[in-house]
């Protein structure tokens, strides 16, 4: 996937310019909403606990009648939140290599085949034909495409772009949306925006507009689709 800037920069999408940043006001909404946004990612990746179960796991007591992989999930997603906050705090939150592979780290810990590392061989995507970057050329993309990113003037359209970036191109072996979502995240806090959360009561919808985007050249039907979305979820919080 190749990043334009210009393109991007082109976009005239309607209501953006109600979001004001208010770095210390998002973080905080952010840590309050926590578990919903765990639940709801890893609902996404097909996670069987319920919100109550998560939000029970989370606060320390085990969970039966689950895979430990589905426990696993959740607390290494609540690790690499962890991770982000402090980031923020400490004002160490970059948009490069280094800061995706220690949230990567923590979100595929034990989970994927290697974790804090790009993947070493070819990978492919379920449901759609296109294929993933070779593994020896993703250190030259993730460079150059970042470097593209940069020059997206919106931050809430460079967060997004960052999203479908790496979910597209499968830098990892397991864990490529978990960890883009938080970069995407990571970008639109440190930004002072309020984050994206994508409901698992729309994982049809999502799951069908990604596929669509895997297998095109274009980025903007789905680049639309996420900053509509984002709208309509956080309007209240300006309004």
């Amino acid at each position: 996937m190749n990043i334009d800037s210009n393109i991007i920069n082109s976009y005239k999408i309607e209501n953006l310019e109600i979001f004001q940043p208010n770095k210390k006001l998002f973080i905080a909404l952010a840590k309050k909403d926590r578990v919903d946004f765990i639940y709801n990612t890893s609902a996404l990746e097909g996670n069987a606990m319920t919100y109550p179960e998560v939000e029970t796991l989370l606060d320390g007591i085990t969970i039966g009648g689950h895979k430990l992989s589905d426990e696993q999930q959740i607390l290494n997603q609540n690790r690499s939140l962890n991770l982000l906050f402090e980031m923020l705090e400490k004002k160490i939150f970059k948009v490069d290599k280094a800061t995706l592979l220690a949230l990567h780290k923590k979100v595929a810990f034990e989970e994927a085949l290697s974790w804090g590392e790009f993947r070493s061989s070819g990978v492919n995507i379920g449901g759609c034909e296109y294929l993933p970057p070779k593994a020896s050329e993703l250190d030259s993309i993730f460079q150059a495409e970042i470097i593209e990113l940069k020059k997206i003037n919106n931050t809430i359209l460079k967060a997004l772009t960052y999203f479908l970036f790496g979910a597209k191109n499968q830098f990892f072996y397991d864990g490529n949306k978990r960890v883009s979502r938080l970069m995407m995240n990571g970008i639109l806090l440190d930004g002072g925006y309020p984050i994206l959360n994508i409901k698992a009561k729309d994982k049809l919808e999502f799951n069908t507009q990604m596929i669509k985007f895997y297998d095109s050249d274009d980025m903007r039907e789905t680049l639309i689709y996420l900053t509509n979305y984002y709208i309509k979820q956080n309007r209240f919080l300006v309004e």
